[in-house]
């Protein structure tokens, strides 16, 4: 006979006071996105709520802020990264490090086929999260361009 805490298909809890509930957070993730959290739960475009320069203007700023950050980070990464190799091809050259190349080269080769391998199996969350930012850029073309326009200009700066 089943208790009263006990629901159809499980089994007994240990004791009485410990029933727990499982909570599926992927299925969670996929009805409630991202930007419903950002944005507010409407689910229309923002074009209804905003005029077309309010709109260009949002997207541009956020777009420039986003251009600048990256410029300087990606000068900031360019700079390590080819400091670091400058470093190593310095130190292979005096000889105190030695590169086994037919190592690196099998190691390359054995990576690349691995890579294919899992590039044929695409996760279904990257395809869906690539379908609803289409989505979501299609809805608020406004907004998407000023930000295009302004993270090219802030590359620029």
């Amino acid at each position: 006979m089943a208790t009263p805490n006990q629901r159809e298909g499980q089994d007994e809890p240990e004791s009485d006071d410990e029933v727990y509930e499982v909570v599926d957070l992927t299925e969670y993730a996929r009805r409630h996105q991202w930007w419903s959290r950002v944005f507010g739960s409407n689910s229309g475009p923002i074009a209804e709520k905003y005029s077309v320069a309010t709109q260009l203007m949002m997207g541009g700023v956020t777009g420039w802020c986003a251009g600048y950050v990256f410029q300087r980070v990606g000068k900031i990464a360019a700079t390590a990264i080819g400091g670091g190799f400058l470093l190593l091809q310095i130190a292979n050259h005096s000889g105190y490090v030695q590169v086994d190349w037919k190592k690196v080269e099998k190691d390359v080769n054995k990576a690349k086929k691995h890579l294919k391998k899992k590039a044929n199996k695409a996760a279904p969350e990257i395809n869906t999260f690539i379908e609803e930012a289409t989505d979501f850029i299609k809805r608020n073309i406004i907004v998407s361009s000023g930000f295009v326009g302004g993270f090219f200009l802030g590359l620029a700066s």
